[in-house]
């Protein structure tokens, strides 16, 4: 013991508010530990009035339940709950509270009442319980008055009430996304500032909640489980064309609590690679219920974080079902009236795999998506690119001649040069012969690797396509049918060596020092070996030492990361070896092509055009758009030619 400073017990007033500031830190925490009330008491419709940002008041109503008197004498004591009773229960929770500590909190920094019944509690930090009968009526009403009012360290450091106001409003849109089944109101200084009815879907929620009602029919629900139903999530998601640049709009639940979880944030990113430009970020809502004996939800004072038992099958889940959605609904948009059974039997097979791959898996963590709420979109975004026109493109007999630049240190941008066949020629084909006669079995079966001359009816050859030359240092001027395209030089190049790249077999390389994976359970053990084959195809070749120990002897001959990369990607991420290749591809095939403001000779040019043109999906790998168009009607208008 210090002789200066010896150890005392804090009196319970001190006590109370030090335990009070871990929960309630502003008023938007009162919202939320008094909306989780409201909502476990079983009610249908609750109403949220806030005065002063939150600072002056805040009144949260409900129809639940209520309290009887014996309740509300001790409702506001440190840890009195009527959620759990037992050390037991806490790995078995069903409500949003559970540890009895919100009503004491509140009443340790403000002035705190309960109606409900017929009677009154009010109590604050500076005087006991006092509890008053009155008019009866049902359910419950609980209100904070004067936040910090006895504790003006803390309310010094509160903003004004408008962004107190504002981070309430936000909680309260938290607290009602997953609840889709009760009614919501939030009143700000005695004004209805949003109205939530009762709904029957999450999407229909989060539209109305987070002000995307009018792009409604732009957000989708995707839906996956466990096999054993140990977990389901729903993901409520955005088309490309509604995006962010920061992550703030990517919000999971966890058993209805909205939580801060990176790696599963991480996932929904994952599946989006590719189909968003550079930088910017989806628009998602990921709602998990998953067996409360797999989740630890007391790490965090306020809730906030959780502890999975194992999270790598989930976080697999929810990317693999991301990624399939918007593969299939791009697909989808080219020719809507095809079933999805074509989709998934043809196109995933033999437009987006190599030939030489297994289609085939049989993987416990492969996972299936389908489309719901809303048909099929259409993700023309800023390309301009309609449904059919990609089943009209352009496609070219002509090889491609060599780029002239000043360093070529690479013949990979010429390997698509001498590939005639295209992936949108037998998209073209295909979608033709949905009405014909079924072929033959001894027709030559079809193989992006082969060369075929054929073309499809509708292809455009090079000699209807004006080129005008190069604008800015990297669009092509391109005219089609009345129709001015800018092509970005860098984006087409990129993106067919891309295709190039994934339609191509892996070829390997040898370590001559292997990398060494360590598994840290048997989940990792079972993934590795679900995804061996599939490794093989992509040209890293796995090899099992026994005791979770892994060896990597050979990789893909573009590979440029490291152990640890690998080990990460792997085990910790769980990247499927399909979008391991698409990283490699696509880092590969952004740093070999001509870059802006390169030379390109007018054939040369032209070519490139043509195949841009071409391309079943007019994005780079990176999600921009390949080209974009505007229409002689458009330019018309543009420049007062005609009026609307």
């Amino acid at each position: 013991m210090s002789l200066t400073r010896p150890v005392r017990i804090l009196p319970p007033e001190v006590a109370r508010k030090i335990a009070a500031g871990e929960v309630i830190d502003r008023p938007n925490a009162i919202v939320r530990e008094l909306l989780d009330n409201a909502i476990d008491s079983g009610a249908d419709s609750i109403t949220v009035e806030i005065y002063g940002g939150g600072i002056d008041k805040i009144r949260v109503i409900d129809n639940g339940s209520g309290m009887s008197k014996e309740d509300m004498e001790v409702a506001a004591t440190p840890h009195a709950t009527s959620k759990i009773s037992t050390e037991q229960d806490l790995l078995n929770l069903s409500t949003l509270g559970f540890r009895g500590e919100a009503l004491s909190s509140i009443a340790a920094v403000s002035k705190l009442t309960i109606y409900s019944g017929e009677y009154k509690l009010e109590t604050s930090v500076t005087e006991k319980n006092k509890i008053t009968q009155g008019t009866p009526f049902s359910g419950t009403t609980v209100q904070s008055e004067n936040l910090f009012q006895n504790f003006p360290a803390r309310r010094m450091f509160l903003k004004r009430p408008a962004t107190e106001g504002k981070m309430c409003l936000n909680t309260f849109i938290e607290k009602a996304l997953p609840f889709y089944n009760i009614e919501f109101r939030f009143y700000q200084d005695g004004e209805l500032k949003l109205n939530l009815p009762k709904e029957d879907s999450l999407k229909k929620r989060f539209t109305a909640a987070c002000d995307y009602a009018k792009q409604k029919d732009l957000f989708f629900t995707q839906t996956n489980h466990a096999a054993d139903k140990s977990w389901t999530f729903d993901l409520i998601i955005g088309e490309p064309g509604i995006y962010r640049t920061d992550r703030k709009e990517i919000s999971i639940f966890v058993n209805n609590r909205k939580i801060n979880e990176y790696s599963l944030m991480q996932a929904i990113e994952y599946g989006c690679m590719g189909y968003f430009p550079n930088g910017t970020h989806p628009v998602a809502a990921l709602f998990v219920t998953i067996d409360s004996k797999l989740v630890d939800f007391n790490i965090h004072p306020a809730k906030k974080e959780v502890r999975f038992k194992d999270s790598s099958e989930l976080h697999h889940s929810v990317s693999t079902t991301t990624a399939s959605f918007f593969k299939n609904s791009t697909i989808k948009s080219l020719k809507p009236e095809l079933d999805s059974t074509y989709y998934e039997n043809t196109f995933n097979r033999e437009l987006f795999e190599s030939p030489l791959s297994d289609s085939g898996n049989n993987s416990p963590y492969s996972a299936s998506s389908q489309l719901s709420d809303s048909g099929s979109a259409s993700y023309s975004g800023e390309s301009g690119l309609s449904r059919y026109e990609r089943l009209n493109a352009p496609t070219s007999r002509n090889s491609f001649n060599s780029i002239k630049e000043k360093s070529y240190n690479s013949d990979l941008r010429s390997v698509f040069m001498n590939n005639t066949s295209s992936y949108a020629s037998k998209l073209a084909q295909m979608a033709s012969e949905q009405d014909s006669p079924v072929p033959s079995s001894s027709s030559q079966e079809y193989s992006p690797l082969s060369k075929n001359d054929s073309q499809p009816l509708n292809a455009v050859s090079p000699d209807e396509i004006k080129y005008f030359g190069t604008a800015l240092g990297v669009f092509l001027l391109v005219e089609k049918e009345n129709t001015l395209y800018l092509i970005d030089q860098h984006a087409a190049h990129e993106r067919i060596l891309y295709d190039s790249i994934m339609t191509n077999k892996a070829r390997s390389q040898k370590l001559l020092i292997p990398y060494e994976l360590e598994s840290q359970n048997e989940a990792d053990d079972e993934y590795l070996e679900s995804v061996k084959d599939q490794l093989e195809e992509k040209g890293f070749i796995l090899k099992n030492n026994g005791n979770g120990s892994y060896q990597i002897t050979e990789v893909h001959e573009r590979w440029t990361g490291t152990e640890k990369d690998l080990q990460t990607m792997l085990l910790d991420q769980k990247i499927p070896p399909e979008k391991l290749m698409n990283h490699i591809a696509a880092s590969t095939a952004c740093k070999a092509a001509v870059k802006d403001g390169y030379y390109l000779d007018p054939e040369t040019a032209k070519e490139l055009a043509v195949k841009a043109l071409s391309l079943p999906d007019p994005h780079c790998p990176h999600g921009r758009p390949v080209w974009t168009c505007v229409t002689k009607e458009k330019m018309f208008e543009l420049v007062k030619r005609i009026t609307k």
